[in-house]
């Protein structure tokens, strides 16, 4: 077979997907054959996104790179793509006839986000990442209106206006980068932009490109959209933009802050200042929430400043800690959402005290919101806990203390709202006779290889840290045609 065929596999079987759920939509196919699609793709990719985790290639003429980087993210995201295909069921809030359009937005999306992880070059990476945001955009109005609940298109306008001003943004500093390198392949930037970073517009310019992709993260302050977003778009919609384009913009982050080293303390500061700020006000505007999804909203925030903690050090180190924690989070927040997913009446939004009763109502749902949130917390032996002790070690080792000292601090503010969501599910005063959450075969599979994921990179980090750390070896240059 041929290799490039062989490399470009996943992708392919995204395209074939994506092109049978287009057609399924033309001819009015039932929500469950697409749904059935949505699945088949997301088993198929994730097979072969391990069949190919050894391939090595670059493809377009340099503009697209297989790599055991680009492979251990596309075996992820793909994971997530079947999470995600799971727990969206019934699609109960979802507009009868736009269903089946649902699932090909959602594998477009993904589509998308799998391209982003191998593109080595500034055109396909901006093709990549609105692929993935456009289906994202036409996704949150598909929510169906309710007489009290009408604010799915204020926050489809919002999520789409902060999207294309983030990227205007983003562009402008590309082209920055394109004329202070005369090109856009990522390979030659970074041959030549480590000696322009001490100029002004190298450092503007980077940092422009930086702003595209820190509004993907929720970065403050590129972050207004995040609780408006979830709480207007369906719970099926929300738990997608919540977890998996997180992974694809750290992914990218790690690509361009590759081109900084750890003396580089300019971009150490940044850094530090907007990591800071996302987790001060993450954690703060959090604790009085009381929706569950904008809850989730605001913690996003300060997630995603705990993300920056391992890229303040500017190493391998902090950079593999970084995407071991964004990943370990993608399956935590997962957990959440298939819980809100369950409890909903008919797709509505969650408030924390519609939790009361939860583990007589479902003790396995009880089970996997306690582990989901418990890893949000950062608590033993979850993946939250050993993902924000890697990346405090690896900022320490910078000598960044005060950052560390400030992140323990803000991760202990946030556990006193994380414990509001477990006391309302286990001592809630729900109702005497509780209505029992009878879950489907495909959610308590779900449930089970959440709780198992989560666990699992908690309690054996090293393998896939190792893992990250020796991929990014290959990331810095680019590989013989």
């Amino acid at each position: 077979m041929n290799s490039a065929f062989l490399a470009f596999l996943p992708e392919l079987v995204l395209l074939a997907g994506a092109l049978g759920l287009f057609l399924a939509a033309i001819a009015d196919a039932s929500v469950r054959a697409a749904r059935s699609i949505t699945l088949v793709t997301a088993a198929l990719v994730l097979i072969g996104s391990l069949f190919t985790f050894s391939q090595q290639i670059v493809l377009f003429d340099g503009a697209y790179r297989v790599d055991p980087f680009s492979q251990f993210l596309k075996t992820t995201l793909a994971f997530g793509f079947l999470c995600v295909g799971l727990l969206s069921g019934e699609l109960r809030d979802i507009r009868g006839e736009a269903k089946p359009e649902y699932y090909l937005f959602l594998t477009l999306s993904v589509t998308g986000l799998v391209l982003l992880v191998s593109s080595i070059d500034l055109i396909p990476l901006v093709v990549a990442l609105e692929l993935s945001s456009f289906a994202l955009y036409l996704l949150v109005p598909m929510r169906r209106e309710r007489a009290q609940q009408q604010a799915q298109m204020e926050s489809a306008i919002k999520y789409l206006m902060f999207g294309v001003a983030a990227t205007g943004v983003m562009l402008f500093g590309m082209s920055y980068l394109f004329g202070l390198t005369g090109s856009t392949a990522l390979p030659v930037i970074l041959e030549k932009l480590p000696a322009l970073l001490g100029s002004p517009l190298g450092i503007v310019g980077l940092a422009l490109t930086l702003a595209g992709l820190l509004y993907k993260l929720a970065v403050f302050p590129f972050h207004f959209w995040t609780p408006d977003v979830y709480q207007g778009a369906a719970n099926e919609t929300a738990s997608l933009i919540a977890s998996l384009p997180k992974v694809g913009a750290v992914a990218v982050l790690v690509r361009l802050l590759s081109l900084a080293t750890p003396d580089h303390a300019t971009f150490a500061l940044l850094l530090t200042t907007l990591a800071i700020a996302s987790m001060v006000y993450g954690n703060l505007i959090a604790l009085v929430q009381t929706d569950l999804k904008r809850l989730l909203g605001f913690s996003g925030i300060a997630h995603a400043g705990y993300a920056l903690v391992g890229f303040v050090a500017l190493d391998d180190a902090g950079f593999a800690a970084a995407l071991y924690y964004i990943c370990g989070y993608m399956l935590m927040v997962l957990a959440c959402f298939v819980v809100i997913c369950q409890v909903a009446r008919d797709g509505t939004n969650v408030a924390i005290n519609d939790l009361a009763g939860l583990h007589r109502r479902s003790p396995l749902l009880a089970l996997t919101l306690l582990v989901g949130i418990f890893a949000l917390a950062g608590l033993p032996p979850f993946v939250g806990f050993m993902g924000k002790l890697s990346l405090l070690t690896a900022a320490l080792a910078r000598g960044h203390l005060a950052l560390v000292v400030i992140t323990v601090i803000n991760s202990a503010v946030a556990i006193y709202y994380y414990l509001r969501i477990v006391r309302a599910a286990f001592f809630g005063e729900g109702d005497e006779r509780p209505i029992v959450i009878r879950l489907t075969p495909s959610t308590v599979a779900l449930c089970v290889l959440l709780i198992l994921g989560i666990t699992a990179l908690g309690v054996t980090p090293g393998s896939v840290i190792d893992t990250i750390g020796s991929s990014l070896a290959s990331i810095r240059f680019p590989l013989p045609g």
